[in-house]
């Protein structure tokens, strides 16, 4: 009997977001706004990704994550943004007893000395209808390099009953060579297999809240 009543609060519960989508207003209609859009922490994620001695890419994430775009749908080429991480915020799955304090001490991020890691974008050129590339400048561990992000704009709305605010969505991927940072501890020397790799795969994905609705409506 408890299994069936569980599985009958499962099949509830799967169909509760469907039901509740059915009730969901529309978002407004109009065009959407160029202006100041701020991060949306709660649905933004940026991930990365290195070899571990080749077995597999570790992955971890870091949950403190700021960034303030200046958005124009109608020129994106005209737009830019700027983010803002904190090392000590790196986060990984399992991480046994010490290791965060390990990734962000002297040997790797040293958040202590550099505190902050920002990205700081410098021209956007657009790729394809929804696609650009990011030509920014990265500063990490006390390094400022050049990176380059490849980027999908996955849409938007003008505003909705429920947030009347714009609404708009990225997804970006690009890599550097933390040895570039001065970040070489564990790098496998030639001809070793045993090391954590020096290229670093980086995922971005991210909502940005904009301009009030009541103020695209006064345009």
């Amino acid at each position: 009997m408890r299994r069936i009543n569980t599985f009958a609060a499962l099949a509830l519960a799967a169909a509760a977001p469907l039901a509740f989508a059915d009730n969901v207003p529309a978002p407004v209609a109009g065009p959407i706004p160029a202006g100041a859009y701020t991060v949306d922490k709660p649905h933004t994620s940026l991930l990365f990704r290195v070899s571990h001695m080749g077995f597999s890419q570790f992955t971890g994430r870091f949950t403190s994550v700021k960034a303030d775009l200046n958005f124009d749908p109608e020129n994106v080429a005209g737009s830019s943004v700027r983010v803002t991480i904190d090392p000590k915020s790196i986060a990984t799955d399992n991480a046994p007893g010490g290791f965060l304090d390990e990734l962000a001490g002297s040997q790797f991020l040293d958040a202590a000395k550099y505190p902050q890691m920002t990205f700081v974008s410098k021209s956007v050129e657009t790729t394809g209808k929804d696609t650009f590339r990011i030509n920014g400048e990265l500063t990490l561990h006390g390094v400022t390099k050049p990176v380059t992000l490849e980027a999908r704009y996955n849409g938007g709305y003008a505003g909705h009953p429920y947030d009347p605010h714009a609404r708009v969505g990225f997804s970006a991927t690009g890599s550097l060579k933390r040895s570039d940072f001065g970040v070489s501890f564990g790098i496998p020397g030639p001809g070793m297999p045993v090391g954590v790799g020096d290229e670093v795969q980086v995922t971005l994905e991210s909502e940005f809240s904009g301009p009030a609705l009541a103020k695209v409506a006064q345009r």
